[in-house]
């Protein structure tokens, strides 16, 4: 029977007291157990993303490490988003494991996070450049006043929603090289992405001959 330690995290405190985000990643960690599968302990974190100082999350490593069992996570960017971090969970020595990755080791978790890390600083610099740019033409900066609060809001989740695909679009093409490189079949690649819950950009399944688009994407 294996048992595990779960570590939920919300970004506010709102979040936290409305359930919101908290329900998701519980009904997920539920859904991941099986039925010989036992919860020893669960620890939730009110906290940022870009904060690595978390005293749950170190109570929830603690406990894993104390009763040896695997510290469970519902998904990877509620437990990182930068390498460092994720490094020093790994050196922590205690077994974890991501319900939305299921099927990927401590290497692959290791790659995403750097992606992710990558990915966020290009995003961040991207935006700044874009807006020093636009500044130097004469525009001005800011939201406009007749700019409804519906339609900032529709654009922000546009942007969200852009910035996220591109980023599991990145990572997908990092996982496909390193699966390629050690002799991973076209098909057995398709089969892990669909399986992590990767999709294309046009949100379908991957199959052999989109790997062999992507690879190619990525190598040029």
């Amino acid at each position: 029977m294996t048992s595990y330690v779960a570590y939920f995290r919300v970004s506010t405190v709102r979040q936290g007291q409305s359930g919101l985000g908290l329900e998701a990643q519980q009904a997920a960690v539920q859904n991941f157990l099986r039925n010989d599968a036992q919860l020893v302990a669960t620890f939730t974190e009110v906290e940022s993303g870009k904060k690595n100082e978390r005293p749950q999350l170190a109570a929830a490593i603690a406990r894993a490490r104390q009763e040896g069992v695997v510290l469970l996570v519902a998904k990877l960017d509620r437990l990182a988003r930068n390498v460092a971090f994720l490094a020093t969970l790994m050196e922590s020595r205690v077994r974890f494991q991501a319900v939305d990755l299921p099927a990927a080791d401590e290497f692959t978790l290791h790659i995403m996070a750097a992606v992710a890390q990558k990915e966020a600083s290009a995003i961040s610099t991207r935006t700044r450049d874009a807006l020093a740019a636009k500044k130097a033409r004469g525009a001005q900066l800011g939201t406009p006043s007749n700019l409804t609060q519906a339609a900032r809001e529709k654009s922000w989740v546009a942007m969200r929603e852009n910035a996220q695909a591109n980023l599991q679009n990145r990572q997908a093409a990092q996982l496909a090289t390193l699966l390629r490189a050690t002799g991973t079949t076209l098909r057995a690649i398709a089969d892990q992405l669909n399986q992590s819950g990767y999709r294309t950009r046009q949100g379908k399944t991957f199959h052999p001959m989109g790997i062999q688009r992507l690879l190619l994407k990525a190598a040029s």
